[in-house]
């Protein structure tokens, strides 16, 4: 059974499942689920617990002895499993697969990193996931980050003022570790239960971490502002212009192609054609919209500029070139020229 994290606590209600899954590519958010899981499991009498963390060289032979073997102390046990890679040998699969048998006695909580549709299909993999509970999370997108720190704060008895709580979120975007640990130590800092934009702008750095994707989709929702903050985030942490520019051509060439055939036929066909995934087609189809096949052209030549400025076939800096790409995928007007 799959289920959301925000369900989880409902499902605990119901009773304890023989397995729990817990997969996705955000250690900390994977932790929080995997705690929520042992207190209730401590709360039903599955005081003891035998904890595998699996990495090049595990010996499988531990975890089939613990799963067949109760300690003369207690009747209940939880057999927690951390897998470092999603994807696992035949011999690591076999011994996986032996744990979706467990009896009354065992829950079995294991966490691993983002299964893919390969690893959702393997046999281990779809035994457990039949006998227990899959629980997949999810980075927290920029968006949805606000009102989580804000729950932060309120599961904690303070409460955050709205141009604070964005402020902060500005702060540690893409670092869920550092705004764990800022709402701590906010906190601890606080003189009475509400956190001011004050208090923030004084005691908080900058812990904000950003990829290109974040930028590129940041460009193709016309959001300018927050392109150039990630550019500047990004140029900032030593990230190869090369890179950027690698990830946007390939988005070019996508967006001239159903431009070109948007103006020949349908743009519904264009996106359909292009394979364009159904949740990306109301942003690519703004874009298209909003953006000339001149504009597109004229900005993947800039992109060759770049590309040339870092060879030192051509001058000029390539970030700037990169923040003028940026404001004219935004949809706004640049004050300088794009290299010829």
């Amino acid at each position: 059974m799959k289920i959301y994290p925000e369900k989880l606590a409902a499902e605990l209600k119901k009773g304890l499942a023989r397995v729990y899954l817990i997969s996705g590519d955000e250690p900390l958010l994977r932790q929080q689920v995997c705690d929520q899981i042992r207190a209730d499991a401590r709360s039903a009498g599955f005081i003891e617990r035998d904890l595998f963390h699996v990495e090049t060289g595990f010996d499988w032979q531990e975890l089939h002895y613990s799963a067949n073997s109760l300690s003369l102390f207690a009747d209940k046990k939880l057999i927690e499993v951390r897998l470092s890679a999603a994807k696992q040998p035949e011999k690591a699969a076999k011994a996986l697969l032996e744990l979706a048998n467990v009896g009354e006695d065992l829950v079995v909580l294991l966490s691993l990193p983002k299964a893919d549709a390969s690893v959702q299909k393997s046999k281990w993999f779809k035994a457990l996931e039949a006998v227990g509970v899959l629980v997949q999370v999810w980075p927290i997108e920029s968006k949805d980050l606000p009102r989580w720190i804000e729950n932060r704060f309120k599961d904690k008895g303070f409460r955050i003022a709205r141009d604070a709580v964005l402020a902060l979120s500005a702060r540690v975007e893409g670092n869920l570790l550092a705004a764990v640990q800022e709402v701590d130590r906010l906190i601890l800092a606080a003189p009475a239960t509400e956190i001011s934009l004050e208090m923030v702008q004084a005691t908080v750095g900058d812990h904000a971490r950003y990829d290109v994707y974040q930028w590129l989709d940041a460009a193709l929702a016309g959001k300018a502002g927050r392109c150039l903050r990630v550019l500047n985030g990004l140029q900032a942490e030593g990230t190869e212009v090369l890179l950027v520019t690698g990830v946007l051509t390939r988005e070019l060439r996508t967006l001239i192609g159903i431009k070109a055939q948007a103006q020949a036929g349908s743009l519904e066909a264009a996106l359909q054609s292009a394979r364009i995934w159904p949740k990306r087609k109301a942003l690519i189809s703004r874009v298209v919209q909003r953006l000339s096949l001149d504009d597109l052209q004229a900005i993947h030549g800039a992109v060759r500029a770049v590309d040339a400025i870092v060879k030192g076939v051509e001058p000029g800096e390539p970030w700037d070139v990169m923040a003028n790409i940026s404001m004219r995928l935004s949809g706004h007007r640049i004050v300088v020229p794009f290299p010829k």
